[in-house]
């Protein structure tokens, strides 16, 4: 409590304290719901899917087509824009559920009983391919995402909270919600089945394809959710830029560190990198010329490192035990 106390106190009474947790939760919270993306994929293939990035920048070009393009269903539901606005991200979270069901579908399936570096490598490829088309889509003229709030937010602590923060951090609560019911399911222990053990689970009659295509879908969605809360202002720009894509790679960090097959490291991790990394800009900044410019994007890194020195599978990772 001292220490949150000096730190309020340094910061002014909580002009600077209460905006900058604020913003770290946020940013965690992205870094949280891309990493269950990575979580519930590898639980069911254990595969880390490198096209999550990819899926996120083609998961916001989707909405935007949807939102701003083609209006749909947006004209035959009147002029309210949060009605408009959910309607549309609704029909663009399936829109990239059915991208993942059918990559999963195409590329996934048929390598069933391959070795895994294989599968890794394809979506390495997937990677390159669906990022190329993103960027062409949305690198000429940023896409507007419509956010209805916009920049808009509210007094508290002695501190400014934009909505969008709040938003975010409440999509993540959400997600991790509706996971941790899933896992609850039939499907959901079909699910864990296949993560302990694919063939033990196909000799109980479970279907793996099934459980892969349900990963793929999940993930690909939860992609797009991670992407849209990262572009909303004042988070992002308040559309959808080429640069969603390296947003994967940022939250690596944070599913290392929990763990690369738990949901709640997933959580956690998220949460613990992205708090490190905005209170390391926000309270670090005045020795810039020391550490050098954007040096708050490599503590995460330094943080993951640290945990791993010490727990090699993540905070939460199941240990892999051999026979020798």
């Amino acid at each position: 409590m001292s220490v949150l106390a000096t730190m309020v106190g340094q910061a002014g009474g909580g002009v600077t304290f209460v905006p900058t947790l604020t913003r770290g939760l946020a940013q965690g919270a992205i870094y949280a719901l891309i990493a269950l993306g990575f979580v519930l994929v590898f639980k069911a293939t254990q595969t880390v899917n490198f096209a999550q990035g990819a899926l996120a920048l083609v998961g916001t070009w989707f909405f935007s087509m949807v939102l701003v393009d083609w209006r749909v269903p947006g004209r035959w539901l009147g002029d309210n824009r949060y009605v408009v606005w959910f309607s549309a991200l609704i029909t663009a979270l399936a829109l990239a559920v059915v991208l993942g069901l059918v990559i999963e579908r195409l590329v996934i399936r048929p390598m069933i009983g391959e070795p895994l570096f294989s599968i890794a490598v394809i979506t390495l490829g997937l990677e390159a391919v669906l990022r190329t088309v993103g960027t062409d889509a949305v690198a000429v003229n940023n896409r507007n995402l419509g956010v209805p709030w916009g920049a808009t937010g509210f007094q508290l602590g002695g501190g400014f909270v934009y909505w969008s923060q709040i938003a975010t951090i409440a999509a993540a609560a959400l997600a991790f919600a509706g996971v941790y019911l899933f896992f609850r399911t039939r499907t959901g222990v079909a699910m864990r089945a296949v993560a302990f053990d694919q063939e033990a689970a196909m000799a109980q009659g479970i279907s793996v394809g099934r459980v892969f295509a349900i990963a793929w879908g999940a993930g690909a969605a939860l992609a797009v959710v991670g992407a849209l809360c990262a572009s909303m202002s004042p988070i992002g720009l308040g559309t959808a830029t080429a640069a969603t894509s390296a947003l994967a790679f940022r939250a690596l960090p944070a599913v290392i560190l929990g763990g690369l097959d738990s949901v709640v490291g997933a959580l956690i991790g998220g949460l613990v990198i992205g708090l490190s990394e905005v209170f390391a800009g926000a309270y670090l900044a005045e020795y810039t010329t020391t550490l050098g410019v954007g040096f708050q994007l490599i503590v995460p890194y330094i943080a993951m490192l640290i945990v791993l020195l010490v727990r090699p599978y993540g905070l939460f990772g199941t240990p892999e035990i051999r026979r020798v």
